[in-house]
């Protein structure tokens, strides 16, 4: 089963300041934005996009941090408890363009459930979708509008992202071929 490492830490902090430049110029009005990142990792890549964000327009963004466990839809199917994390929306999101962010998107489920997830907050304008790896093999017909690398795979792959701050390591990203 061979591994690759595909994105590692100077590559991944490129792509996150080339894209946090891209949403920047991309929104119109900062005080009707916020970033809100998935758990686990969604979380850690929203924080740094929001600092890039925040150091170009000298102002802060609102943002929140979004658990989507009771909106998966293979809860029963997983054969283990789910282990529930913080979700905090300390604002009110009507009307907003609501910036999501992940670190990877798949099948698209994982998405949805944070779709489904956010609104049960209120009715945001738009929601937009960050990531930073597209691994395709989508089951859903949702894409991200910001994405930072695609990567082709098979169902039988895995793609881990790797944070300092999450999993003690160096940043990267490594795909596994036939690991799912």
């Amino acid at each position: 089963m061979a591994s690759e490492i595909i994105l590692d830490k100077a590559r991944i902090e490129a792509l996150l300041e080339e894209l946090s430049e891209r949403i920047f110029r991309d929104t119109a009005d900062f005080s009707n934005f916020a970033i809100v990142g998935v758990q686990t990792r969604g979380v850690e890549l929203a924080r740094r996009l929001r600092n890039r964000i925040e150091a170009k327009g000298g102002a802060p963004v609102k943002h929140g941090v979004l658990d989507i466990t009771f909106h998966r839809d293979d809860l029963a199917t997983r054969g283990v408890l789910p282990i529930i994390k913080e979700t905090r929306i300390e604002f009110d999101i009507t009307n907003m363009t609501i910036l999501l962010v992940d670190d990877v998107i798949f099948t698209g489920r994982t998405t949805k459930a944070a779709l489904e997830t956010i609104m049960t907050f209120g009715r945001p304008k738009a929601i937009r979708l960050f990531v930073l790896i597209d691994r395709g093999n989508r089951e859903l017909p949702i894409q991200p509008d910001y994405c930072g690398h695609i990567v082709k795979t098979s169902i039988e792959d895995s793609v881990d992202v790797k944070l300092l701050e999450i999993d003690g390591v160096d940043d990267s990203v490594i795909m596994r071929q036939g690991q799912a």
